[in-house]
């Protein structure tokens, strides 16, 4: 098998997987039901991945990764600037990666225990304590907890606008919402 045909068929392989588990969760999706999507054999699949978890932890490798650089990007920033940063990181990585927040959101308790994803919750708190604006104090962390839900739930519904559009929306209402200074 060639080269370019076994990277398609690994991308199509990816791409019907996001799919199917965003509609019917990671646990609610078989590989057979994701060779089935492909139009390939079970054997043609665990050709390209070891198995369902394989495939998972390839799926959300980018979106992990953009996390991860907006953790690092929060992380050096002032006091008086992180709130926004958080918010308008957090939107731009949120519409990026809608299918995989869907997967994400669908099966959390399971998948945050997986080994790929162990750094995940870390990150989540520290974005919770940048949308605080590294406030302990409860309104701040309840607003803060609204705004880190609310966006992913607002990406994965199709939206009546394009993506700039929305994601000046989801910005300006997140900024809103969290009282943020100097947007």
């Amino acid at each position: 098998m060639s080269r370019n045909i076994r990277s398609r068929t690994r991308r199509e392989i990816l791409d019907a997987a996001s799919r199917l588990f965003a509609v019917a969760g990671f646990k609610g999706t078989s590989l057979q039901d994701i060779a089935a999507e492909v139009g390939c054999s079970k054997a043609t699949l665990l050709y390209h991945f070891d198995g369902k978890d394989a495939i998972l932890v390839e799926m959300l490798a980018p979106a992990v990764g953009a996390f991860d650089m907006l953790d690092k990007q929060l992380a050096g920033l002032a006091d008086d600037t992180v709130q926004f940063a958080a918010v308008k990181g957090y939107v731009d990585l949120v519409l990026r990666f809608r299918r995989e927040i869907t997967v994400l959101y669908g099966d959390i308790p399971a998948l945050l225990e997986h080994p790929a994803l162990a750094d995940v919750q870390g990150m989540v708190d520290r974005l919770l304590d940048a949308l605080a604006a590294r406030s302990s104090e409860p309104p701040a962390q309840v607003t803060a907890l609204m705004v880190l839900g609310a966006v992913p739930v607002v990406c994965m519904k199709p939206a009546a606008m394009d993506d700039d559009e929305l994601r000046d929306v989801l910005v300006r209402s997140a900024a809103g919402t969290l009282n943020v200074r100097g947007a």
